[in-house]
């Protein structure tokens, strides 16, 4: 059993960004510029979006912080969206959700430039990815689709199946495991909630895909020998013995699915921190993507 370590391959990815970003300054070009957009105080959205801050300190993107009351209306958030599409300065930058009740996330994604969209979500985006043409991939799925190139996991004819189909996660999976090119083409079945004797695909799955949030869901005997396990899942699980009183844990029971798998990821360490290089990685695209039509 091989772990995937998300902490070693992101921290090799933003090093080998850094050093493109040196390569930049050095030939006189302009820096990426990455911004996030809150709103309100959700303790784990400015977390979040912390450490994406000092993310892009950390390989020498430049950064802003645009903060905004929880009671801003729809439309002063849409005029400042319009300010961000419009601002040249700026190459990427993303809308942390979720959003206060009273603003319709759709309407706010819709309104972000495709262009600048380096969460992935703007249809325009999405359609782009299933048709295999250029475009920013969500930065959780281009995370998986990184980690397993770089380990050199086989997924050509392998049966791929993705447990969830959230937009973010299972439905972009779903999609790039599916096209052509490495990794890719895969054979995927699409389980959700609805999905009749889950165990029944799972057990036949040479690669698993799991983005559930239900702790430790995936046992021992729903796999088979040699499968390789992707754990998207992340909860907190109250834990009294715990110094912090929680742990975290993924979707997969990790001491019984990891003596039969070939692959796996560990929570936490796995897919989380290649979530944010990605997004750093869709930020130098932008970039770059913006310097050539100029």
């Amino acid at each position: 059993m091989q772990l995937l370590d998300g902490k070693k391959t992101a921290e090799d990815i933003k090093n080998e960004i850094a050093a493109e970003v040196q390569s930049i300054k050095a030939a006189g070009g302009k820096v990426p510029h990455l911004a996030a957009v809150i709103v309100g105080s959700n303790g784990a959205s400015l977390t979040y979006v912390g450490s994406k801050v000092k993310s892009c300190q950390q390989i020498g993107f430049d950064s802003t912080l645009v903060a905004l009351p929880e009671d801003i209306t729809e439309e002063a958030l849409l005029a400042k969206i319009k300010e961000l599409n419009e601002d040249d300065n700026l190459d990427g930058y993303i809308v942390q959700l979720p959003l206060p009740k009273h603003i319709d996330e759709q309407k706010i994604l819709l309104a972000i430039d495709p262009d600048k969209d380096v969460d992935g979500f703007h249809p325009t985006n999405f359609g782009r990815m299933a048709l295999e043409m250029e475009s920013f991939i969500p930065a959780t799925p281009f995370g998986i689709m990184e980690l397993l190139e770089r380990y050199k996991v086989e997924t050509a004819g392998k049966h791929t199946v993705v447990i969830g189909r959230s937009h973010i996660v299972g439905r972009p999976m779903s999609i790039l495991m599916s096209r052509k090119g490495n990794p890719g083409d895969s054979t995927v079945t699409l389980t959700h909630s609805r999905t009749k004797n889950l165990a029944e695909f799972t057990k036949n799955a040479d690669i698993i895909i799991t983005a559930l949030g239900v702790p430790e869901f995936l046992k021992g005997d729903m796999v088979k020998d040699g499968v390789v396990i992707i754990d998207v899942g992340i909860t907190r699980v109250e834990d009294a013995s715990n110094a912090k009183g929680y742990v975290i844990k993924g979707d997969v029971a990790f001491d019984e699915v990891s003596k039969k798998a070939s692959f796996i990821t560990p929570v936490p360490g796995g897919v989380g921190p290649m979530t944010i290089a990605m997004l750093l990685k869709n930020t130098l695209l932008a970039r770059k993507m913006r310097s050539a039509r100029k």
